[in-house]
This record gives structure tokens, sequence and C-alpha cells, in this order.
């Protein structure tokens, strides 16, 4: 990530703040099949945020390896400006980043995930980088 992306994250946000949770463990999203709404759980890290970063976060999330949500999808349906865009692939970007330090050979969550999901991160972590830099 070097140029300037990650100024642009740091920099002023001309976004409002969103209510987050900042926390993107598809497990703390709960489908209600009888309702068709999804309920949330495990607020302990929400507070004031920015969408850009949330988006990122539930698409990046370690948890997305299940692979029952297609996350360019999710962002498909939502209607971001192009500069709203930008941020969450910027955001997506560090946080691929940060998964692929904390599962590599002495990261805090290196022994907690399945055989295979280092190598799986660093190929996401590899497109990410690529596409639209």
């Amino acid at each position: 990530m070097a140029g300037a992306a990650p100024d642009r994250l740091a920099a002023g946000s001309p976004f409002p703040p969103v209510l987050g949770m900042t926390d993107g463990n598809r497990a703390n999203y709960l489908w209600d099949a009888g309702s068709g709404e999804i309920r949330i759980v495990d607020w302990e890290d929400s507070g004031t945020s920015d969408r850009a970063f949330e988006l990122a976060e539930v698409t990046e999330h370690i948890s997305r390896v299940d692979g029952h949500l297609d996350d360019d999808e999710l962002l498909a349906c939502l209607d971001l400006t192009a500069a709203e865009a930008a941020r969450v692939h910027d955001f997506r970007r560090l946080i691929a980043l940060s998964w692929l330090y904390m599962l590599g050979p002495g990261g805090p969550f290196a022994a907690r995930n399945p055989p295979g999901t280092l190598e799986r991160q660093a190929e996401r972590v590899l497109a990410l980088l690529g596409a639209g830099s």
C-alpha cells in the first residue's frame, strides 16, 4: 500500500459517522428466517465508526472463509459514491493485510484456523492489492 492510500484513510472524513460494531465476524449476524431480518449480537467494541470501514470489516473478516456471502454482490447492492467505494477498497486492503499478519507464523490467530487459511489469505491480499491499485 505504497503511495497516498493510507494517508487518505487517516485524513478527516467528509462522510458522516455511523454506529458501527468494529467486528465483522459473520457469526455476529444472525438470520431470522421467520421475520426475514438480521439480528446483530456482540456489541462490545461498538461505537462511532466509518461506514466504509464497517463494510470493509464485514467483507474482509477472516470469518468470510465460510463462503456463504458474495462480498462483491453485497457491495454492489449498496449506493456507494465513487469516493466511498474507493475508501471501502482501501480499508479492505488494510484489513486483509492485518489478517495475513495475524494468521502468519507466530501470529495471534495462527493456530486457531483450519489448514490452508494462511495461504488463502495470502491469495486474497494479492488479489486486493492488484485490483484497482
